[in-house]
């Protein structure tokens, strides 16, 4: 019995249509520069989730299509904007990135030649960290998959942190760098990486995986070396240093979260009763 054909890859045509898609929650300062870097595109979908700093406003007047959706998770909310979408072919930004010119000029390319050559495409992505752009370490390369076909690929999958594109077909790379500002401030950044480490022990442990006294002090120990010592992170100065400790400390974070759910241990406070919720009159 012969198998079933596998559909064939839509035929390229020129200059296929392309779509970009953005989510945003408060990003008032940040997003305007987002949106002008994504210019090129024939159309910018915004995802907000409800700001109240005048994101909305910012992205409107950018000539950005906007619509609300309450957040329920990173994956979800990128895979909802990318449905939203006009065209098939979608780039798919955080509102904290931009486009370099020679990533921009490498995608025109590939839209003008119809998008030939892959199902997806990936390219770097280059993180401001502490004062500048790190180009060594874990932080740098980075390579992500953020233009694609979603007819063929998309935001897939149960994990909504740490959340990754996939298709189903070649991917190719793209020169240039997707530029990426994380965060504002230094405690705005470590209050960022215990939330993700909250969300990934958490979804560790609803699939059953387990913390051990190993993990916990091997685990940020390596991250430290492979990122300060074997990627060269100690080429970016005191940044890569402080970058190395600061990814290890999630590590160690993550696993210090998984032990205590394991052990039925509350990660945030739990609900105290008002000091005008007495008991109620016989």
């Amino acid at each position: 019995m012969s198998a079933e054909p596998r559909p064939s890859p839509p035929s390229p045509s020129a200059r296929a249509p392309l779509s970009a898609c953005v989510i945003a929650y408060n990003e008032a300062d940040r997003i305007g520069d987002c949106l002008a870097s994504l210019a090129f595109c024939d159309e910018i979908v915004v995802v907000d989730s409800g700001s109240t700093d005048g994101t909305r406003e910012v992205a409107q007047r950018a000539g950005a299509r906007v619509l609300v959706r309450p957040f329920d998770g990173f994956r979800s909310q990128k895979q909802f904007a990318v449905a939203q979408c006009a065209h098939d072919w979608v780039l798919s930004l955080d509102a904290d990135e931009r486009v370099d010119a020679r990533l921009r000029a490498a995608i025109e390319a590939e839209r003008d030649a119809g998008f030939g050559r892959a199902a997806g495409y990936r390219f770097a992505r280059m993180s401001e960290y502490y004062g500048r752009f790190l180009r060594h370490g874990t932080a740098y390369p980075d390579r992500v998959l953020r233009l694609f076909d979603r007819r063929r690929g998309g935001w897939r999958g149960d994990r909504e942190i740490h959340e990754a594109v996939s298709v189903d077909g070649q991917v190719a790379p793209l020169p240039g760098d997707l530029l990426h500002h994380p965060y504002r401030s230094f405690i705005q950044l470590l209050d960022k990486k215990q939330r993700y480490a909250r969300m990934m022990a958490e979804h560790d442990h609803a699939r059953g995986k387990r913390a051990t006294l190993a993990k916990l002090v091997l685990a940020p120990a390596w991250r430290f070396f492979r990122g300060f010592v074997l990627k060269a992170g100690f080429l970016d100065g005191w940044p890569g240093l402080i970058e190395s400790f600061v990814s290890a400390n999630y590590v160690r974070q993550k696993t210090i979260m998984l032990w205590l759910l394991q052990n039925g241990q509350p990660l945030v406070d739990p609900p105290r009763p008002r000091k005008d919720d007495g008991p109620a009159a016989g």
